[in-house]
């Protein structure tokens, strides 16, 4: 095996380490507003994933830039709501395009042929083309700072407050989503993306 100490590396070494290791990740494409412009933005971040269901939370975390908060974050810690999409092939270079980085006057959504629909519970509008997503509020906010105690990232616990599923992927009768029909798309490292395959079912113990 090979062996590297994690205190001995780059900030790079470590990111494609963990991005490469840590594999296939969900992405989570949230839209926010900007409170003062009401400007919707719109980014996706595969530092996502579930952490209860009791209540309904999922976990957002949001790398901070050269130690600047980043627009999504800075508009969940105003606002404290947003719309999580779930990407699939259809949505892959819009989603892409709106990891650019933009000034936080300007929409990640202008120049693209998205519409965006009125969310049930929360004033952020949702992109009416994804498969199925969540509108959320916020429901716990944790600055995650490193051995300087300075902030490098930033760690948001969202609660569920609606679904919206497509109905072609969305089996009513025994209220489950279809994974082949959603066809997520997932990440992996650098540049490049993954998609389910070769499913395997195995029944856990009692």
């Amino acid at each position: 095996m090979l062996f590297f100490p994690a205190n001995e590396l780059t900030t790079k070494q470590n990111y494609k380490f963990l991005t490469g290791s840590i594999i296939p990740r969900p992405i989570a494409w949230i839209t926010t507003r900007n409170e003062e412009t009401g400007v919707v933005n719109a980014a996706p971040f595969s530092y996502f994933n579930v952490v209860a269901k009791d209540l309904p939370l999922v976990s957002l975390s949001i790398n901070r830039k050269s130690a600047e908060m980043k627009d999504t974050a800075a508009n969940l810690l105003q606002q404290k709501e947003g719309v999580i999409h779930i990407v699939n092939d259809e949505l892959l270079h819009e989603m892409n395009q709106s990891a650019a980085s933009l000034p936080s006057t300007e929409s990640e959504l202008t120049g693209t042929n998205l519409a965006l629909i009125d969310s049930q519970a929360v004033s952020v509008p949702a992109i009416k083309a994804a498969p199925l997503y969540f509108e959320v509020r916020l429901h716990q906010y944790v600055p995650i700072t490193g051995t300087d105690e300075k902030i490098i990232s930033d760690l948001f616990i969202l609660e569920v407050l609606n679904y919206h599923f497509s109905e072609r992927l969305f089996d009513q009768e025994n209220e489950y989503i279809d994974a082949l029909k959603l066809n997520p798309l997932a990440r992996l490292a650098g540049n490049t993306y993954s998609h389910l395959s070769d499913l395997v079912d195995i029944k856990r113990p009692d």
